[in-house]
C-alpha cells in the first residue's frame, strides 16, 4: 500500500482537518514566496531556529512547513500574529490556527503553507524536522535574494 493513501487516515485520526483545495487568486505570491516571507517575518520578531521545508516530493496535502521557535508565550503570539499579518498584505488568508491558546505549539493552515510555532522544549519533543526527513529543508534566506 502505497504511504500517501494512509496520510487522510492518520490525520484524522489524530484530529488534524485536512483542507479542501481552494481556488487562490491569481495575484497572490506562491507557496514558496509565501512561506519565505512567515520565515522573514518569523526572523524580524526574533524568531529562533526558523526552516522551511519543502514537502511537495513528500505529501500531497501541503508544500511547505515554515518552523519557528519563541522563547516566551508573548514572542510566539508576535510571530504568529505579524506572519498572519504579512501573509494578509499579499493577498493571503488563514484557514486556521491551533494552539494559541497554550502557545507551545501554534500551527497556522495557509492551505498549501503550514506555518509551526513552538516554545523550545515542544520543538525538541515533536522534532518535526526528523519526522519528516524526506523533505528538503531550505535556504530560505537564499530563496529571498
Amino acid at each position: 500500500m502505497n504511504s500517501f493513501a494512509t496520510l487522510p487516515a492518520l490525520a484524522e485520526m489524530v484530529g488534524i482537518p485536512i483542507p479542501a483545495a481552494s481556488p487562490r487568486r491569481r495575484d497572490i505570491p506562491d507557496a514558496l514566496q509565501r512561506a519565505c516571507l512567515a520565515a522573514q517575518t518569523a526572523a524580524d520578531n526574533k524568531g529562533q531556529e526558523i526552516a522551511i521545508l519543502d514537502l511537495r516530493k513528500v505529501t500531497p496535502l501541503f508544500d511547505f512547513f515554515v518552523i519557528a521557535t519563541g522563547t516566551s508565550r508573548r514572542q510566539i503570539h508576535t510571530i504568529v500574529e505579524e506572519i498572519d499579518a504579512t501573509l494578509r498584505r499579499v493577498g493571503d488568508s488563514r484557514m486556521g490556527v491551533e494552539g494559541y491558546e497554550s502557545s507551545k505549539w501554534v500551527v497556522q493552515d495557509y492551505g498549501d503553507v503550514l506555518v509551526h510555532v513552538f516554545d523550545p522544549e515542544t520543538r525538541s519533543y515533536y522534532n518535526l524536522e526528523e519526522l519528516w526527513a524526506d523533505a528538503e529543508k531550505l535556504d530560505w534566506e537564499q530563496e529571498i535574494e
